[in-house]
């Protein structure tokens, strides 16, 4: 005798979805728990100066997978965002659990928690609450190796550092020149001199041209720092930081063509949550001329 079939199905499949949902609790409760437990922690990425080469925040993204690997049901979510970006979701009450940021962007500063860390740059009320985890440098260039030459120098422009200051601890004038413009400006010849960055090495490598150049190591703001903002995912955090300044993470920094962090360097530099006043006060000091000593008393010294 034929079954009916579709006299029998609606019950036979209301009886197979009891059978599913049961075997589910029962056989993978594991999967379920570590579902409800896996907890995001984001990272925000600001460039407020310009890199060497690469994204700073892809290098993140890198470090982030590593950090997953010892942090079970972790997801680290890294976000490239511009300062403007940033400044209009602090001001909207959204902020990240850590943020990896430069001189420039200051209005989340009550927000950091205590570092464990020590870096004169990154102090607020006693504590440190930011440390950078790569850095840049000024640098002089010169096509054909002769420094002593007279001749213009473009003092090169790109993000909210002040280049103004490392000129004048150096003691070259020069035109504070847009940061594209004074490097092609410089290879044009139309100056003699570049007053530039580690954009600029790079830039140079890309090109195989061979340029000499020297360090001015007297001030130094191209730091890139790191805060923890998030009470909540504090240990998460701070295992991620380890991690990224761990000498592991610091031999892989050329491959964005950024620097090791060296402390004890004798670099002065400004503090990272100097707001847009200050920063532009130092800058007016650096441009009055005369005695640029008259600065020190504002800046830290590494």
């Amino acid at each position: 005798m034929a079954i009916k079939w579709k006299k029998f199905l609606p019950t036979a499949l209301a009886y197979l979805t009891v059978a599913a949902v049961f075997f589910a609790v029962i056989f993978f409760p594991e999967r379920q728990s570590a579902a409800a437990e896996s907890r995001i922690v984001t990272i925000w990425n600001v460039d407020t100066f310009e890199g060497g080469r690469g994204s700073r925040t892809s290098f993140l993204k890198t470090v982030a997978r590593r950090a997953e690997k010892e942090l079970d049901g972790v997801r680290f979510l890294v976000t490239s965002y511009t300062v403007e970006g940033a400044e209009a979701a602090f001001g909207a009450g959204s902020y990240p659990d850590l943020l990896s940021f430069g001189v420039g962007l200051s209005s989340f500063a009550e927000r950091c928690l205590a570092l464990p860390y020590s870096f004169a740059g990154g102090m607020l009320d006693g504590a440190c609450r930011a440390v950078p985890w790569c850095k840049g440098g000024y640098f002089l260039f010169s096509l054909d190796g002769d420094f002593a030459a007279a001749g213009e120098t473009a003092i090169s422009v790109g993000g909210k550092n002040l280049p103004a200051l490392s000129a004048g601890y150096a003691s070259i004038a020069g035109t504070e020149t847009d940061s594209q413009a004074a490097y092609t400006g410089f290879l044009s010849g139309k100056f003699r001199y570049l007053l530039g960055t580690q954009r600029d090495i790079c830039r140079f490598a890309s090109r195989n041209m061979q340029v000499a150049s020297r360090p001015l190591p007297a001030y130094n703001d191209l730091f890139q720092y790191i805060s923890v903002l998030s009470p909540r995912h504090r240990e998460d955090c701070f295992t991620f930081l380890d991690i990224l300044l761990g000498k592991e993470t610091e031999k892989t920094l050329g491959s964005i063509g950024m620097f090791a962090v060296e402390e004890g360097s004798g670099e002065r530099t400004v503090n990272v949550f100097s707001d847009g006043a200050a920063l532009e006060r130092l800058a007016a000091l650096a441009g009055q001329g005369g005695d640029i000593k008259k600065l020190d008393k504002y800046l830290k010294t590494i």
